[in-house]
């Protein structure tokens, strides 16, 4: 079986990397856990699915990225290593337990309703889901220039008034638009602070593959783009380029589909999180059943934990009031090649290749690589 690979929450996670910049720039309340290189000015590109395994793989379709991983490192992500939850763990620097943003679909106790967290598809306010304030709102209140490139739709989105309030949205659908924005964002003010994302590799990966040829020839475009992103900063700004998990393939054969499966849906209401980290939200007095029946059929392809088991092991770091309902009544992390579909509740995720949510090296390792072009 597969070792876990715990979230390293305080000093090597992807929490850690906006509270380090702001410790950076003296901004009061942050220190720089992760030692970074001084500067007025930091840029922090995101590929979304670029795990340090694959990037490592693969590295000669990267010559740019893989030229600095020598003097670079990788971090985890938080657990599930998945987008929602990576994204507000970098913008809160807060691990999961405390920003509330605990998977891809959650429980909404008070509706009984999942919230899909990219989507956000449940009326509820974003404020209130995530209450804590942002590194950027700390940056910004010091004076430093907090910027995001992304897509322009995102500047409305309830993820994006969770996880990165505080900063000026820089809306940018091309390329093209995307260097441009960063290339003046980064040199407003006396210190800046430039968060860009990139989805392609994840989305291709989910499509795809993250083995495939067409996830490769993605990697040398977004080698390219950092490469343009770096040029486009002020020579003494800091790029650092960083991920919010990695993706490993499952094949057809390897997916246990819990809609065809009767043993698998009894005692269970709501099925959330994803394929290879489950939520599964109870019949009240099902919980010892359903851990008993995922553990028979599953073997050592997956943790199969209560919620106070799973809070124990420290996945999720301290875990606040309001948020602990949101976790399942069982948890499922896949270790194993396996992943959890519900081809009825989940039909477009039951289809995809690339998967990420749970705890394999494959999965937690993203990069953290530097380029001070000193």
């Amino acid at each position: 079986m597969i070792v876990p690979v715990a979230p390293e929450y305080g000093g090597g996670s992807l929490a850690d990397v906006l509270p380090s910049i702001a410790g950076a720039l003296s901004v009061p309340g942050d220190t720089n856990r992760l030692d970074l290189p001084p500067a007025a000015r930091y840029a922090v590109l995101l590929f979304d699915g670029l795990g340090w395994n694959l990037l490592q793989r693969y590295a000669e379709f990267a010559p740019y990225l893989s030229s600095l991983m020598p003097a670079s490192r990788s971090l985890t992500a938080g657990v599930p290593s998945t987008t929602a939850t990576s994204l507000t763990s970098l913008g809160t620097g807060l691990p999961p337990g405390a920003h509330g943003i605990v998977g891809y679909t959650t429980l909404v106790p008070e509706r009984d309703a999942l919230l899909n967290a990219l989507a956000w598809d449940v009326p509820v306010d974003p404020r209130r889901w995530q209450p804590h304030a942002t590194v950027f709102d700390r940056m910004a209140a010091a004076g430093v220039a907090a910027r995001n490139v992304s897509k322009a739709r995102f500047e409305t989105s309830g993820l994006t008034a969770a996880a990165f309030r505080g900063t000026r949205h820089r809306g940018a659908d091309t390329i093209e638009d995307r260097l441009d924005a960063t290339r003046f964002a980064s040199r407003e003010g006396q210190s800046s602070v430039v968060y860009v994302y990139d989805s392609q590799l994840d989305y291709i990966g989910h499509q795809q593959g993250s083995d495939s040829t067409q996830w490769r020839k993605e990697l040398a475009a977004a080698d390219e783009f950092a490469q343009r992103v770096r040029a486009a900063l002020p020579r003494d700004a800091v790029l650092l380029v960083v991920a919010d998990h990695g993706m490993i393939d499952i094949q057809p054969e390897h997916r246990v589909d819990i809609d065809s499966e009767p043993a698998l849906t009894d005692g269970v209401r709501i099925v959330g999180g994803e394929s290879r980290f489950r939520h599964l939200y109870c019949v009240p007095g099902a919980e010892a059943d359903v851990i008993a029946t995922y553990q028979e059929r599953l073997g050592d392809k997956a943790l199969v934990l209560s919620r106070s088991d799973a809070v124990a092991q420290g996945w999720f770091g301290a875990v606040e009031e309001r948020v602990a309902p949101r976790l399942g009544d069982v948890i499922i992390a896949a270790l194993g090649p396996v992943a959890l579909v519900a081809s009825r509740r989940h039909a477009q995720e039951a289809g995809l290749i690339g998967m990420h949510g749970s705890l394999t090296p494959d999965e937690m390792l993203i990069p953290l690589l530097v380029d001070a072009n000193s």
